[in-house]
């Protein structure tokens, strides 16, 4: 029988908006190791949302364990809170400035759930797949062909006839691309 080791990686932490920037390229740099660059975006969207659930409504501490593992084709992203309380999957207003965060993570991951820990804890997770087909970066869209106008150069904006105001000049990017 031919057994696939797990990987880990274990981070405990205080979850202040400080050390949630500090997590977040934690996981980006361990994902990188793993050479799964395709799940940074959703795994740190992921991992930020949950420790921002800790940071505002964890009681009786901010102390909570973020867990990452690799186990054959499937990266779950845990955390780990001493707050009993369950969370919740709010519908927020549209106008609402938070609420959205249990909603985004299940949105972008595969799946996800909660779970008690003990008597004074529970434990957040969602999952995202590692197949080469699932974190395939989106395929390109052929671009727009754009008929070439020889473009203006800065010096050679017009005045209109009153000499006064200037014709309106084409708009400038200074990204290359």
């Amino acid at each position: 029988m031919i057994s696939y080791p797990s990987r880990h990686c274990t981070v405990e932490l205080q979850a202040l908006p400080s050390r949630i920037g500090q997590v977040r390229r934690i996981v980006s740099a361990q994902l990188r190791y793993w050479h799964l660059d395709a799940l940074i975006d959703r795994a740190s969207l992921g991992v930020t949302e949950l420790l921002s659930n800790v940071h505002r409504h964890a009681q009786p501490d901010k102390t909570c364990t973020v867990e990452i593992e690799l186990l054959l084709d499937r990266l779950t992203v845990s955390v780990r809170d001493h707050d009993p309380r369950m969370p919740v999957v709010d519908n927020a207003e549209p106008l609402a400035t938070c609420g959205r965060g249990l909603a985004m993570v299940a949105a972008m991951s595969e799946s996800w759930g909660v779970r008690p820990d003990g008597e004074s804890g529970k434990v957040v997770w969602f999952t995202l797949p590692t197949s080469s087909a699932a974190v395939a970066a989106p395929s390109r869209r052929a671009r727009r062909t754009v008929p070439e106008k020889p473009a203006r150069r800065f010096a050679e904006v017009g005045h209109t006839a009153d000499g006064l105001r200037p014709e309106h000049a084409p708009a400038r990017s200074a990204v290359a691309g």
